[in-house]
């Protein structure tokens, strides 16, 4: 089976569920997992439909969620989602929302999908094959001047002791660049990275169904994507930063330089 077929139809499954319910408003319904990181029967709905989906129409595999399996795996055919990123958006019915879909065969990224929910974009992308919205092939941007390059970011925002850090590193790349977005979905800034919007991004802390789809995109592209320290971005829990080729040197080597600075 087309492992991207199928992850496509699954996110559209997902997609379409989460257009049509009602969003609960009330916050007596969210369940806090964390420090400012809800979840709701929405998100724990979609995640489910997206495992049937996938389990059910595809070859043996596992599935690692954000909310109903989040133990990672590595061997074999492993599916890796996140049924709603973007959740506390959707909450307040602001429109950054996506529903994010990697399969990955021995730890090897293969096949990647982004939905974003409003407007009705489908992101996708297979190893060697490319990245694509719809027909159209994606690219990373060819800005190589920082003052002309838009970057995308995460707040700490479930890590606050990781602020002191975080601002230090928001003055420096925002003192050299055109300006720094945050609209709530990684999933989103990597896929609008691919797609030559955001010419670099970085986030502290992510997990792997976050980022993982969109790395794909942003390879696929074209660019780049490492932890800080420069070396490949692994499927596991950590640091995000990427870029077209140059602007990822400069972000890099910029953050470097604040840490070095300090020591």
């Amino acid at each position: 089976m087309d492992l991207l077929l199928l992850a496509e139809r699954a996110a559209r499954r997902a997609a379409g569920f989460l257009r049509t319910v009602e969003i609960p408003r009330d916050p007596a319904a969210w369940t806090s997992k964390g420090r400012n990181d809800f979840v709701t029967h929405v998100d724990q709905h979609a995640e489910e439909l997206i495992r049937d989906c996938l389990l059910e129409q595809g070859p043996a595999a596992r599935v690692v969620g954000e909310e109903l399996s989040p133990a990672l795996a590595r061997d074999g055919l492993v599916w890796i989602v996140d049924p709603l990123d973007g959740t506390t958006n959707f909450l307040h019915g602001y429109p950054s929302c996506a529903v994010s879909i990697a399969g990955a065969i021995d730890g090897v990224l293969e096949v990647g999908v982004v939905l974003r929910l409003e407007p009705d974009w489908c992101f996708a992308a297979r190893r060697g094959a490319g990245a694509w919205l719809g027909e159209t092939r994606l690219r990373v941007s060819s800005i190589t001047d920082p003052a002309h390059a838009l970057i995308g970011t995460g707040f700490p925002f479930k890590h606050p002791e990781q602020l002191p850090e975080y601002q230090r590193q928001f003055a420096r790349v925002m003192t050299s660049t055109s300006g720094i977005r945050r609209a709530g979905s990684a999933a989103l800034d990597l896929a609008d990275l691919a797609a030559g919007r955001f010419d670099g991004f970085w986030e502290l802390r992510l997990a792997p169904w976050d980022f993982a789809a969109g790395m794909l995109l942003v390879r696929e592209a074209g660019g780049v994507v490492t932890d800080l320290e420069g070396d490949e971005r692994g499927l596991n829990h950590g640091a995000v930063m990427a870029g077209n080729p140059v602007i990822h040197a400069w972000l890099l080597d910029v953050l470097r330089r604040g840490d070095q600075a300090r020591t």
